[in-house]
């Protein structure tokens, strides 16, 4: 710990206190933050069309491309999804859809950037409210909704966006609506 001060000390002891962490946790994590301090972070290389198409095939456990259009289960999963194989865009699509966020995705910024994620690649109402699906409730739900409202509405200026505003509106009710 001979890289902390005692200001830093004090602190860490005083917040593990408050919030009943332990007190290394904190002190490893302050160390962390001083040792990469300045130091450039990598981002993650993008997958390939191949790594992305294996990833895929693993998921629906097939082989092949042929073999996943045969798959009654991708046929059900993708029933009114507009895919083509023929194409990387394609390929991320399903990737984005059924395992997840790809690398180098994470974090993204800029139109319909919201949480790090663009709304228009991923479903996930969620991430993009900031919310945990676990333990947010329905009043979480409508507060997340209402605040990011009042940034992306089309009457807000010079924020409001009607396609964003839209997306965010199909988020809230695939969250809100009683099957």
């Amino acid at each position: 710990m001979d890289k902390l001060n005692t200001l830093i000390t004090e602190e860490i002891a005083r917040v593990a206190a408050l919030s009943k962490i332990d007190p290394t946790t904190l002190e490893s994590f302050a160390l962390f933050v001083i040792e990469n301090h300045g130091k450039k972070v990598l981002k993650p290389k993008p997958l390939t069309l191949a790594q992305i198409k294996a990833a895929v095939f693993k998921h629906f456990g097939v082989a092949d491309t042929k073999q996943l259009k045969k798959s009654a289960t991708f046929v059900m999963a993708t029933n009114g999804m507009s895919v083509s194989l023929s194409k990387k865009e394609g390929w991320e699509a399903l990737y984005r859809k059924f395992l997840g966020i790809l690398p180098g995705e994470d974090g993204e910024k800029g139109h319909g950037c919201i949480n790090g994620i663009s709304i228009f690649k991923y479903t996930l109402p969620w991430r993009a409210f900031g919310l945990d699906s676990e333990s947010a409730s329905t009043e979480d739900i409508k507060t997340a909704y209402r605040d990011l409202s009042k940034i992306y509405h089309p009457d807000v200026r010079p924020t409001g966006d009607a396609q964003v505003f839209e997306r965010l509106t199909v988020f809230y009710k695939s969250l809100t609506e009683q099957f």
